[in-house]
């Protein structure tokens, strides 16, 4: 089940289509640094975020397929 946290960042990391780290993603979507570094955990394991280099995220084509309604979450 995707939580709504981890919808708002693929959201932001799609739309800036930029790598961000988690301090500026929490600023971003209004949450704290520890949940959004929990989620990014989630969603690298899902393969929808890719850990570009420690501390800096993108977002992944199996990320933006979720975006598009073209894949399920698991």
């Amino acid at each position: 089940m995707q939580l709504p946290i981890d919808d708002r960042i693929l959201e932001l990391l799609s739309e800036t289509g930029i790598i961000l780290s988690p301090a500026v993603i929490a600023i971003n979507i209004d949450k704290s640094r520890d949940e959004v570094n929990r989620r990014l955990s989630k969603l690298v394991d899902k393969g929808m975020v890719e850990r570009v280099k420690r501390g800096y995220y993108r977002i992944t084509p199996d990320g933006e397929a979720y975006l598009q309604g073209e894949s399920e979450s698991s």
